[in-house]
């Protein structure tokens, strides 16, 4: 006898939306950081927040079977995970990260809309960027970013490297990050001038202006500062089509000094394009934000830096199931 089959699952992705929505909600009440202080009660909840009571039964039912929420006996508590990230004044509180798309919803329930319209531009939503907007952007990822960077530097052995180029590095994460880890190391941040602001306020404050410089330049275009031994580029591979990441890993590769490395890392497809389900929404956000950017396979991301000269070149999990690495070195 076959296996029978039924709506739920396309039910399931028909409605995900409302899943975004209540966990939108619940950071704009901010019921995790509540709970976390000790209103586990509903009406604890309703007093603390200023909601009706039926409405925050409503969201307590609806964090509670989307697993935001727990009982412990009587009393509410948050997720292990909503504990760590979702608690305001906590040293992981990654509320902003989360909320970071939230302006994108309308546009993505226009995207049949988009694609017929086939307006695009190279950069899409960052050629507008000003200082605040890019800073404001910064605010939202950087949490992320250093995260990010972290892991890095910890799979990484940069110890007898000199100088590192990070292009398109934003908050500078990756940059700070390994010039603290890496005693001989300095680095170069190139970005849009307006970015660059905001990462020389990243850079003061970690107090590694003296090794840690930066560059307001579109990377898209144009030779790269060198020589440098280390390229690294982060977080930003779906904003760019395939001829742009071609022309980048190729001028990177004419920068790097002989034996020198580049890291690419993204939300890279598996081959057969069948996941991660993040790298392929990544890509299609690229539509959202007017770009001529989409998400790239392994296998491309290896064929760029083998067509640019790169040997040893190889991708690995460097988050499963959410960002890889593709390496390479300069013969």
């Amino acid at each position: 006898m076959s296996n029978r089959i039924d709506t739920t699952r396309l039910q399931e992705i028909a409605r995900a939306y409302t899943a975004s929505a209540v966990l939108y909600a619940a950071l704009d009440v901010s019921l995790f950081t509540h709970v976390s202080n000790g209103c586990r009660t509903e009406a604890a909840l309703a007093d603390a927040t200023g909601l009706r009571d039926v409405d925050i039964n409503r969201l307590v039912s609806c964090s509670l079977s989307l697993e935001l929420l727990d009982w412990e006996g009587e009393e509410l508590c948050n997720a292990p995970d909503v504990e760590a990230y979702l608690v305001e004044g906590k040293e992981r509180y990654a509320g902003p990260w989360m909320m970071f798309t939230r302006p994108d919803v309308a546009g993505w329930f226009q995207i049949t809309e988009k694609m017929r319209e086939a307006d695009a531009t190279k950069l899409g939503m960052y050629e507008e960027l000003t200082v605040e907007s890019a800073r404001k952007y910064h605010q939202a990822t950087a949490s992320i970013g250093f995260g990010a960077a972290r892991r890095f530097v910890r799979t990484v052995d940069l110890s007898d490297r000199q100088h590192l180029l990070d292009l398109g590095g934003g908050s500078g994460a990756y940059s700070i990050t390994a010039v603290e880890a890496f005693s001989s190391l300095k680095a170069t941040v190139l970005d849009l001038p307006p970015v660059v602001v905001a990462t020389e306020e990243y850079i003061a404050d970690a107090g590694v202006g003296d090794r840690v410089a930066t560059v307001g330049a579109d990377f898209t275009e144009g030779e790269f500062p060198s020589p440098v031994d280390v390229v690294v580029m982060a977080s930003n591979l779906p904003i760019y089509d395939s001829e742009v990441i071609g022309g980048v890993v190729e001028r990177a590769f004419r920068a790097l000094v002989s034996g020198g490395e580049m890291h690419l890392i993204g939300e890279m497809l598996d081959d057969d394009r069948k996941g991660p389900v993040d790298a392929a929404m990544w890509g299609m956000n690229e539509l959202v934000c007017g770009s001529e950017g989409r998400a790239h396979t392994r296998s491309e991301c290896e064929g760029y830096f083998r067509s640019a000269g790169f040997v040893e070149v190889e991708v690995t999990d460097f988050v499963a199931g959410t960002l890889a690495r593709c390496f390479g070195r300069k013969p």
